[in-house]
């Protein structure tokens, strides 16, 4: 079963090393862009060149957004992809984040021609650091249950970890829904200039929601439409 492996955040990025120990599988390809991509939802290039570089035998970086990436792998490179695993992100992607992030998209890119998905992100609280190594855990285990769930044609996941401290309980695996509510609008305004200084982590949340279950310390999972 050949699985493509993509990101947003870059292909040098640690999080998709920790996705590659999580899926601990020989048959796997990394296509995935060349640079930081976060936050270009499911823009795709159209109108100019994309570059591809081989890295190696197995992987592969692209001049393009993962979109893009995921457009390359299954039509350029592997023509007989089974499953599309996007991340890990380097922070969350949460209820309406679905239509922001780079992540989420390189998973409905593979769900519009049929191919199954998972995108994967890990919520930041504050500033503190990530634990790759548990992140990479935590995925391994969800993908062993994910890998083999059925999805219907158009459909995919959205897995969402959450930022604990050492002393934290384990978290929970919990399935539910993606939060309806905006993210902040809130901008400091200097001159003719807007700087937006949202906070992600003041968002509102539906209690039970994907945003609620994360920011409360479990793994929230979502699975998603085209």
């Amino acid at each position: 079963m050949t699985i493509i492996l993509t990101n947003d955040d870059g292909i040098d990025a640690p999080g998709i090393q920790a996705l590659v120990k999580a899926v601990n599988d020989k048959n796997v390809i990394i296509a995935a862009p060349q640079a930081h991509q976060s936050g270009c939802g499911h823009q795709v290039t159209t109108t100019q060149p994309l570059q591809l570089q081989r890295r190696s035998e197995f992987e592969y970086a692209i001049s393009g957004t993962p979109a893009d990436c995921v457009r390359i792998a299954i039509t350029q490179i592997c023509k007989d992809v089974k499953f599309v695993l996007s991340g890990i992100n380097a922070g969350g992607n949460l209820g309406v984040d679905a239509y922001i992030s780079g992540t989420v998209a390189a998973v409905r890119e593979a769900a519009m021609h049929g191919i199954p998905g998972i995108a994967i992100s890990h919520y930041r609280k504050g500033k503190l650091n990530y634990d790759w190594e548990l992140a990479a855990k935590w995925t391994s285990e969800i993908l062993a249950d994910l890998l083999e769930r059925p999805l219907e044609t158009g459909s995919f996941w959205n897995v969402n970890l959450p930022h604990l401290l050492p002393e934290d309980a384990n978290p929970e695996v919990v399935f539910c829904q993606p939060c309806t509510k905006p993210l902040p609008v809130n901008y400091r305004i200097e001159g003719d200039n807007f700087y937006y200084v949202g906070e992600y982590g003041k968002r509102d949340r539906t209690p039970g929601s994907d945003v609620d279950i994360c920011f409360s310390g479990n793994i929230a999972i979502t699975q998603l439409k085209v």
